[in-house]
């Protein structure tokens, strides 16, 4: 059987949001990052880094939660893996986009204007943050103006991805992205997608 390792409060809500979509079985160890268990020997034998997430597919063993999703979308037939070398690429390009341009941005932004305790905040790294995620949701809203998929006409792992990381979104006011709005409470209010976030708790 498949096994997560990695909370739902961490980067592992994006695979066991895809574990859903596929309607897989698997064990689920509700690891957060740093936690105890991450730093046991038998876990630093399947990843010596200790960071979650990390599947193990019947011994097979991959980190990294964009590399997991795009194995189980490519391995489990769910319609979710690009059917072109062309819409696959695209798939990559926008995974790699969130890492690289909004994945910490976001995070940032929600831990120094709200997730922190007031004495702990830097007003500055929000206001930084804060800029960078409105360049992001700008590029995203240019991109859906003709379509409601970030790949082709539907939904893939190129949105889960995505929209994964901007599970803060959905709390912020993003009106003056009404395409990026829109999407992302699409993404989100997937039957899959739902669940994985009633697992945060």
């Amino acid at each position: 059987m498949l096994k997560l390792y990695g909370a739902a409060r961490s980067r592992a809500v994006r695979n066991i949001w895809m574990l859903n979509e596929l309607g897989l079985d698997y064990e689920h160890m509700d690891w957060l990052p740093r936690s105890p268990e991450t730093k046991s020997p038998e876990f630093l034998k399947l990843n010596s880094s200790g960071a979650v997430p990390v599947l193990d597919d019947n011994g097979f063993v991959l980190s990294e939660s964009m590399a997991i999703n795009f194995y189980l979308a490519k391995k489990h037939d769910g319609g979710l893996y690009p059917s072109t070398p062309e819409n696959v690429a695209r798939a990559l390009q926008w995974s790699f986009w969130e890492t690289d341009r909004l994945d910490r941005a976001i995070v940032n932004h929600a831990r120094h204007s709200s997730d922190l305790p007031v004495n702990e905040r830097n007003p500055e790294v929000a206001e930084t943050a804060w800029k960078d995620c409105v360049h992001s949701f700008q590029i995203l809203n240019t991109a859906l103006e003709k379509t409601d998929w970030l790949v082709d006409s539907a939904f893939s792992v190129a949105d889960l991805n995505v929209a994964s990381a901007m599970f803060r979104g959905l709390a912020l006011d993003l009106s003056e992205w009404p395409n990026t709005q829109s999407w992302l409470h699409r993404c989100w209010d997937r039957p899959a997608a739902q669940k994985a976030k009633g697992m945060r708790g």
